[in-house]
């Protein structure tokens, strides 16, 4: 939505230069992130950029699939 856009652009100007751990259901709120970490059960099962993560093809490319509109990839 446009709010989430505009809340998004905020927030990342604000968190500019910090370290900022950010735990998140939505996958979009996480594309700007220099790391991603993906638990399962309780266990990291990938890390890495949020394009590395969709090219592995992995969990996070699929849970990404199931939940983002193929426009916002």
């Amino acid at each position: 939505t446009d709010t989430e856009s505009r809340l998004y652009v905020a927030l990342n100007e604000f968190l500019r230069d910090k370290t900022t751990i950010i735990i998140a259901h939505r996958l979009s709120a996480v594309k700007q992130a220099d790391r991603v970490f993906v638990f399962e059960e309780g266990r990291i099962v990938e890390e890495g950029h949020h394009d590395n993560l969709l090219q592995q093809n992995g969990l996070y490319a699929k849970l990404y699939g199931e939940h983002v509109p193929s426009s916002h990839t």
